[in-house]
């Protein structure tokens, strides 16, 4: 399960960024901007600061939107994880918390997105293919 959530002070004072994923080109499907338009409130957000999710194995994950010039916002996102101090990334980890973000997104913007484009989405971005349950799990 993934929670939009706000970061405090103390998480961001502890942690630092480890980028996940970019995906520079959301025009490419309006529905995906919608999206983060909706969940994020990005009409009042903007470029001002991330948003965060709590995942469910308690972990966190930064979006950073994108704006491009002559483009609609965002144009694209960065998906970083937030690591304690100087901990090295737990890659297992976080494997398991993108697969989930990317199928509550997939879930979140709907049909056509199903679970079959999921698994095609995970298999693009290499994730491991047990993660693309598409079975609305995440």
């Amino acid at each position: 399960m993934i929670t939009v959530v706000e970061a405090s002070t103390e998480l961001l004072a502890s942690t630092r960024r480890e980028l996940l994923l970019v995906e520079p080109q959301l025009g490419q499907v309006d529905a995906f901007r919608r999206f983060f338009h909706q969940r994020f409130d990005l009409d009042t957000r903007g470029l001002s600061r991330p948003a965060y999710v709590l995942t469910r194995g308690g972990r966190w994950l930064e979006l950073v939107f994108l704006g491009r010039s002559g483009e609609p916002f965002p144009s694209g996102v960065e998906i970083h994880a937030r690591v304690p101090g100087l901990e090295p990334l737990d890659s297992v980890a976080a494997e398991t918390d993108l697969a989930d973000f990317m199928q509550w997104l997939f879930d979140g913007v709907g049909t056509p997105w199903s679970g079959e484009a999921w698994r095609e989405t995970a298999r693009l971005y290499r994730l491991p293919q047990d993660s693309a349950r598409g079975d609305g799990d995440a």
